[in-house]
């Protein structure tokens, strides 16, 4: 009988391949946390095609050390979340030891841990979750992770603390200003982008040292985030096409948006102007 612990290794290690990840520890970080301790007893219910559920024979992890999503809440759309998504995610990233993230939306915690593991040594995670079940789950889950902090609150109207990465788990029409604004010089923003109902985008943003340069790097479909998900909110929706090729974020506090504005939300906007290395427009 194949050990769990072989089973989970092995899973980590096609997670990182797969991801193109060039930092070993995403691989040691995937291998070391039992993402069954993060799901409650099973069997559990996986979500095939991202609609059909499935439940597992029996409660052997070894069924869900797959590439799939499992149901935290299947009646609200709730999920684990896509493990090799988050290692993609992650490598684009690059959490370091010492680091600060402030996660929003973290469930029951699964991906807090991994990221814990990586700003280990020296570095913390702020978990966001505002579902109050899940934030109790969580935070009995991550109990024994001391670089780690649940909080039950809406990180759409809380002033977050300031962090090197901000990584979301719901799709936003665009993020809000506070999020761009608890960034630290060189922080980065990852987080899906559902402008539209066609259009799932994981966006990366980078603070330089002149603006924030935007890097929409692959399709991704998450739920809608409370409070920063309704589209009418926007002056100017984005295509397809102005969305994958926005090239930087602007508060609209501090220039109104212009001729290259590909999408006008509120308090931010996405522009087509490229960044370079120090902010400046390319």
């Amino acid at each position: 009988m194949t050990k769990i612990a072989e089973v989970r290794r092995f899973y980590a290690r096609l997670l990182a391949l797969q991801a193109g990840a060039q930092d070993p520890r995403l691989e040691k970080a995937f291998a070391t946390v039992p993402r069954e301790a993060f799901l409650g007893p099973g069997p559990w219910t996986i979500v095939a095609g991202f609609k059909h559920p499935v439940e597992t024979p029996s409660a052997d992890p070894v069924y869900i050390y797959q590439n799939n999503l499992v149901a935290l809440d299947h009646a609200k759309g709730i999920n684990n979340g896509e493990p090799l998504l988050h290692a993609m995610w992650m490598a684009r990233a690059a959490p370091r030891p010492g680091e600060h993230v402030v996660h929003v939306g973290a469930g029951t915690g699964y991906y807090s841990a991994i990221l814990s593991k990586l700003v280990a040594p020296g570095g913390s995670v702020s978990a966001y979750e505002l579902e109050a079940d899940l934030a109790k789950r969580a935070r009995e889950n991550l109990a024994g992770f001391d670089n780690v902090t649940v909080i039950h609150a809406d990180a759409v109207q809380a002033e977050l603390p300031a962090a090197d990465i901000v990584y979301v788990c719901a799709g936003v029409v665009a993020p809000p200003a506070s999020w761009l604004q608890a960034l630290k010089p060189g922080g980065r923003l990852v987080f899906p982008w559902r402008p539209s109902e066609a259009i799932g985008l994981a966006v990366m943003v980078t603070r330089l040292d002149k603006g924030f340069a935007c890097d929409p790097f692959m399709r991704s479909w998450f739920i809608p985030c409370v409070g920063a998900s309704h589209s009418d909110a926007a002056t100017k929706a984005p295509t397809r096409a102005e969305a994958e090729h926005s090239r930087s974020l602007v508060l609209t506090a501090k220039k109104a948006p212009d001729k290259t504005a590909t999408a006008i939300f509120g308090d931010v906007w996405f522009s087509s102007r490229s960044l370079t290395a120090n902010g400046r427009p390319n």
